[in-house]
């Protein structure tokens, strides 16, 4: 079970980078923001799922978040079990509460410029943090690219 999540997620990633970059770049479109509200709600859709599958995985299924709660101290130590125990669970979140802070603030807007901005910030401070959040391959807790 933890490697069909942990594909699901691996996968899933890709839908929700591309669906932050759309959202992001429909969000400087002056006319679209029926197009705006749709890729934005695509968005928090795609955070969700991943937040979802990374909390089972974090909280469930993870050796290395197991392993870490045994010796936290230990583990903060360890660049690799920090950056899964801490890092990425703390970027993760943190992108997931931006894209939905994006949408109640566009809400929230008096006019439709202040929309534009809210959405633009949000969303694009969300994608920023995914994508720093993630273990590209290369870094110390790299993860290839694509799973099979």
């Amino acid at each position: 079970m933890a490697v069909m999540v942990l594909v699901l997620h691996s996968w899933l990633r890709w839908f929700a980078i591309l669906a932050g970059l759309g959202a992001t770049v429909t969000a400087l479109s002056t006319s679209a923001s029926d197009r705006s509200e749709k890729s934005g709600l695509l968005f928090m859709i795609a955070m969700d799922l991943q937040l979802l599958l990374g909390a089972l995985l974090y909280g469930f299924l993870s050796p290395y978040t197991t392993g870490a709660f045994q010796d936290f101290g230990a583990a903060m130590r360890d660049p690799i079990a920090r950056f899964w125990a801490v890092e990425h669970l703390t970027m993760m979140l943190a992108a997931v509460v931006f894209a939905h802070l994006g949408r109640i603030l566009a809400r929230k807007a008096a006019t439709p410029a202040a929309r534009r901005t809210r959405l633009l910030v949000c969303f694009g401070l969300s994608t920023v943090l995914m994508l720093a959040g993630t273990p590209w391959p290369g870094m110390p807790a790299g993860r290839p690219l694509f799973r099979i």
